[in-house]
């Protein structure tokens, strides 16, 4: 277990709308509005009736004292708070979860980089001069036992993927696939969703950018690291 979720509160969805709120009746009987942190549309994973968990939060500051943190669809619970993968990987880096990545002394979040110098990389690591550029894509949307990104257009995807392309081959760049749910074991672009960034993601490869597609396991006592999913270009 890398990490472990706060007290979490069963419920099942109502509805999710604007975005970033959900309606959520609890076990108790009780009707609640949940921030929801996911500003993606939630292809396939936001079923309404189904059951979830949240989180709460006693800080007067927020609007919102609950959090949704996980959906259970398929058969497995599916992670649906974007704001997690990120400390996910950090807890991952520092534990030296993932082998592919060979040695390195420093783990750096959210660094400043790009031809233009307005874009951050999730994490920088640093092995004596080699520098190991990594970005964090969080994924839940599949198809059969295939996990797939994006599933809606991402411009800032593909922008993403361009800067990963400049910084090679001087530096290694590490696109890694956070697959927020348990029961998929391959990982394929999203050529219907966004045609382009599957393209993108193909030259990339090709020019030397190393995919992580990374299983987790998701559970209301916490998340697991499961190993690589089978890449598909």
């Amino acid at each position: 277990m890398i990490y472990t979720y706060p007290q979490l509160y069963s419920g099942v969805l109502v509805k999710r709308y604007k975005r970033f709120l959900a309606d959520i009746q609890l076990d108790t009987g009780e009707l609640i509005t949940a921030h929801c942190p996911n500003t993606g549309p939630m292809t396939g994973v936001c079923q309404v009736g189904a059951p979830v968990q949240v989180s709460f939060h006693d800080n007067p500051k927020r609007k919102l004292a609950y959090t949704w943190e996980m959906i259970y669809m398929d058969d497995v619970w599916i992670g649906i708070n974007t704001a997690l993968p990120n400390k996910l990987i950090k807890l991952a880096l520092e534990q030296r979860l993932f082998p592919e990545l060979g040695s390195y002394q420093s783990v750096r979040s959210e660094v400043v980089y790009g031809q233009d110098n307005r874009s951050r990389i999730d994490f920088l690591l640093m092995d004596g001069e080699q520098k190991i550029y990594l970005e964090v894509k969080n994924t839940t949307w599949s198809i059969d036992d295939v996990a797939i990104f994006p599933d809606t257009e991402t411009t800032r995807g593909q922008k993403h993927l361009r800067e990963l392309i400049a910084v090679m081959p001087t530096s290694r760049a590490v696109m890694l696939y956070l697959i927020d749910r348990s029961d998929k074991t391959k990982f394929s672009p999203g050529d219907t969703t966004d045609p382009i960034y599957g393209q993108l993601l193909r030259v990339a490869v090709a020019k030397g950018l190393e995919v992580l597609p990374c299983r987790f396991e998701v559970s209301p006592e916490g998340v697991k690291y499961l190993g690589l999913a089978e890449l598909i270009l």
